[in-house]
């Protein structure tokens, strides 16, 4: 049995202990996508059509859009990878996306000043933390629908 990973040391600053979970829940789902063949990394394992593919896209563009600026004109349809993007184009760009937006994070100083889309830093980086850890959880039921894996 493996023993599932604890939750992450951070530093003691605010940014830091939201920053680190926020990183430690991003690997979270992308492990989970990872070393998923085709299809099954796509396909739906719910009725609804969430798929892990689909929710690694999804993420890419919550992070684009709360902490680059990026404007999305179609939810629903961050959730659905095109055919002809494979699974690592996608882990890729999800972190490429991640790490744009952490070094954008790295210079703030002031957690209470608005952020991309005018809510506040503070607030942005908790909704990311609750939106990311909300996926990570379908990612975990969704992987072990697929092939049985577990843990984080």
């Amino acid at each position: 049995m493996t023993r599932d990973a604890g939750p992450p040391a951070t530093g003691a600053a605010e940014v830091q202990v939201l920053v680190g979970f926020l990183d430690y829940l991003r690997a979270a789902v992308a492990a989970k996508a990872e070393g998923v063949p085709e299809p099954q990394v796509r396909s739906p394992g719910v009725a609804s059509g969430t798929n892990l593919l689909g929710l690694v896209k999804h993420l890419t563009h919550v992070e684009a859009h709360w902490l680059l600026g990026v404007a999305v004109t179609n939810w629903p349809a961050t959730f659905r990878p095109k055919p002809a993007e494979t699974a690592e184009e996608i882990l890729a760009a999800y972190r490429a996306t991640t790490a744009r937006a952490n070094a954008v994070i790295a210079g703030w100083d002031d957690l209470g000043a608005p952020g991309p889309r005018r809510a506040s830093r503070r607030w942005t980086l908790t909704h990311l933390v609750e939106e990311t850890a909300r996926h990570a959880g379908h990612a975990d039921i969704l992987r072990e629908l697929t092939d049985g894996t577990t843990g984080r």
